[in-house]
């Protein structure tokens, strides 16, 4: 009877053995399908220094480096998606996929088709995603910069951006339709939820900033603290605020993001600020700013008549994985 147990103990390990060697690897799965020439423009060395040139303008009025959606067949482009799908929570995926689908709407508003492509979205390895632990990748285009390192089990995922035009949908069948509108509601529920004189210290500016103020810089120091501090919000109004950071990190998996948000939460939030500028309602320009000790979060709402929202995410010492990269370096020199 033991001898029966025991191979049916071995099958079963021997199954999930065997499960683990089929499980499927999106990004090895990606880059063992591109052929010679895909592989030039998809893969970098890690230190290429045009992995920390980012922007978030359509493909024709910024040079990007990596392989175009529209240069992969059918199934290159399914596990381009997987890929992303690996790297985002089900939200940031969804999100990304609206913010591409406005290339469409633009078009269909008549504007330029060659600017306005859904297909002109790249995507960039860097180092050696198929043999080696630490690598990075970025998946970028109009209104879209999403940069990710990864090293063994760890992964960061800033600087991330994510954009919208038209914020809202001014005609057509999906006349209304708003992308992004989460992050905009939840910030007037907040400057709104602030009673007269807590307003009078969140809002540090009258008129609004034309665009997100860390702009495409590949390195941000911290800015000087505006707005209101954590401590002088009301309990409702703490949760609130810690309630727009977890959307911004919501775009992430989850263990990513409960990481992030204990990093967060460990920090001395006597450095976390809410700032805003302009409007308090739909309509006009409004902008708001999230500081803390390790993080920026931006958002922007000014340009084409207040229908063009702009929002980053920034880590001063993580962008572009630099801690996670040194952190593997001395690792490497130790051994």
């Amino acid at each position: 009877m033991k001898r029966v147990y025991l191979v049916i103990i071995l099958g079963f390990v021997g199954l999930i053995v065997a499960m683990q060697l089929l499980k499927h690897d999106p990004v090895k799965d990606l880059l063992s399908s591109l052929s010679p020439e895909q592989k030039g423009k998809a893969i970098f060395a890690l230190d290429d220094p045009k992995k920390q040139d980012w922007h978030f303008f359509p493909s024709t009025m910024f040079n990007r480096e990596g392989l175009p959606l529209k240069e992969m067949n059918a199934k290159q482009k399914k596990l381009a998606h997987s890929v992303l799908k690996s790297m985002l929570s089900k939200s940031g995926y969804e999100k990304t996929l609206e913010i591409m689908e406005l290339e469409n709407v633009l078009r269909s508003m008549g504007q330029d088709t060659v600017m306005r492509d859904p297909g002109k979205y790249f995507m960039s390895f860097y180092g050696d995603p198929i043999n080696e632990d630490l690598w990075s990748m970025s998946f970028e285009g109009h209104h879209l910069s999403l940069n990710f390192t990864v090293s063994g089990e760890k992964v960061v995922a800033s600087p991330r951006f994510f954009g919208a035009n038209p914020a809202m949908i001014p005609e057509g069948p999906r006349k209304g339709d708003r992308t992004l509108a989460t992050e905009e509601d939840l910030g007037f529920e907040l400057i709104n939820a602030l009673d007269a004189s807590q307003q009078q210290k969140a809002i540090f500016q009258t008129e609004s900033f034309k665009d997100i103020v860390s702009g495409n810089l590949p390195e941000i120091d911290p800015m000087k603290p505006v707005g209101i501090n954590y401590s002088e919000l009301k309990p409702d109004q703490q949760k609130q605020l810690i309630g727009i950071i977890d959307l911004y990190l919501s775009n992430m998996p989850s263990k990513i993001a409960s990481e992030r948000r204990q990093k967060v939460m460990d920090e001395d939030l006597s450095d976390l600020y809410f700032g805003w500028v302009g409007a308090k309602a739909l309509g006009s320009a409004h902008y708001y700013r999230i500081q803390a000790k390790t993080f920026l979060i931006e958002f922007d709402n000014s340009q084409n008549n207040s229908n063009h929202i702009h929002t980053v995410w920034r880590d001063f010492e993580s962008d572009f994985g630099r801690d996670l990269i040194r952190e593997h370096m001395a690792k490497a020199h130790s051994h």
